[in-house]
């Protein structure tokens, strides 16, 4: 078992740090947006924001190879977006409208893309974990190198199909690596308070799974831990448990007012721990940026997410027919 210090001797390229930027800033500015659009009435039912968390998906992502999967919880839309799914689809999807990726059926917690690898985000808590499971067991069985990503959070950690995944996993050998976003208050209660091992790395033990913790804020700190986790995966060594420490900016959902902390907590963390802010320093520390340029990247996506708020709200809703398609009936 490891436990991170928060530094990491990983350097990164000028090119590589860009685009994490660029990567993160998209999901920050997407979410953003779909805050707004909800605020207005166009995005109906729940709607999780992942800002804040950006780091943990464009770090992982950056430690894959094409055709490796990736499965996660209902706070999906940064996990879509880093694995190369379309703004325009998903915000489609989230207005509920054809043109979204499950053709405005799925809404936020049901979007998938064969193309690009995304088996989804999932509204059951937990539920995702013994599906990943799965995922890698085909994979294996096929001897097709593949790595399957299986992301949870702090609250899921505690359900009872987890472990009964990390047992099978860890008795086959499964290429999954199972990934724990902490952002340290599940729907709204202080892992403290809900759970009686707070280091969730550990939680593999038992099974025989290694774990790490790591600075989830920080996308190259993430991004070498899911290389050592991936590699070791991919070579047949089994599963790999990742803690993710990282901080959710917003409320569970955005109906949730989040009275459960102080704001001055929220506003340090912003303050001190923002991944975004910390790429934007290592770039301009480094010489391979300034503000100006910086600023103009933001303004592209920014451009890019106000195109696919007009796509979204101008595509079509799914016309009467497709109400009975694309599901299953036991005849």
């Amino acid at each position: 078992m490891a436990k991170a210090n928060g530094k990491h001797a990983a350097e990164a390229t000028k090119d590589e740090l860009l685009q994490y930027y660029r990567d993160m800033l998209l999901i920050r500015r997407f979410e953003e947006r779909a805050g707004q659009l909800y605020g207005m009435g166009l995005i109906g039912g729940f709607c999780h924001l992942y800002i804040g968390q950006e780091a943990v998906v464009v770090g992982m992502q950056a430690a894959l190879k094409d055709g490796d999967q990736v499965i996660t919880a209902y706070r999906d839309h940064g996990h879509m977006l880093a694995a190369g799914m379309t703004a325009n689809g998903v915000m489609a999807e989230l207005t509920g409208r054809s043109g979204g990726y499950s053709k405005g059926k799925g809404g936020s917690m049901h979007m998938f893309s064969i193309e690009k690898a995304f088996y989804g985000g999932h509204g059951i808590v937990g539920a995702q974990v013994s599906l990943g499971t799965g995922l890698a067991f085909a994979n294996k069985y096929r001897s097709d190198g593949k790595v399957c990503l299986t992301y949870f959070g702090d609250g899921a950690a505690n359900q009872g199909q987890v472990y009964e995944s990390f047992n099978m996993a860890a008795l086959w050998k499964l290429p999954v690596v199972y990934i724990i976003e902490n952002n340290q208050y599940a729907m709204g209660t202080s892992i403290q308070r809900s759970s009686s091992e707070t280091h969730l790395y550990k939680r593999g033990i038992s099974f025989n799974i290694p774990g790490e913790e790591v600075d989830g804020m920080d996308v190259v700190a993430v991004r070498e831990a899911g290389k050592r986790a991936v590699e070791r995966a991919r070579a047949g060594e089994g599963p790999y448990l990742l803690e993710m420490k990282t901080y959710r900016y917003r409320g569970h959902s955005m109906s949730d007012p989040a009275k459960y902390r102080t704001k001055e907590e929220v506003d340090e963390k912003k303050a001190k721990h923002d991944p975004i802010e910390l790429v934007k320093k290592m770039l301009i520390d480094a010489g391979h940026s300034d503000e100006a340029a910086l600023k103009e990247i933001d303004r592209e996506i920014r451009t890019v997410v106000s195109d696919s708020a007009t796509f979204a709200q101008e595509s079509p809703e799914p016309d009467p027919s497709e109400l009975m398609t694309d599901i299953y009936i036991d005849a």
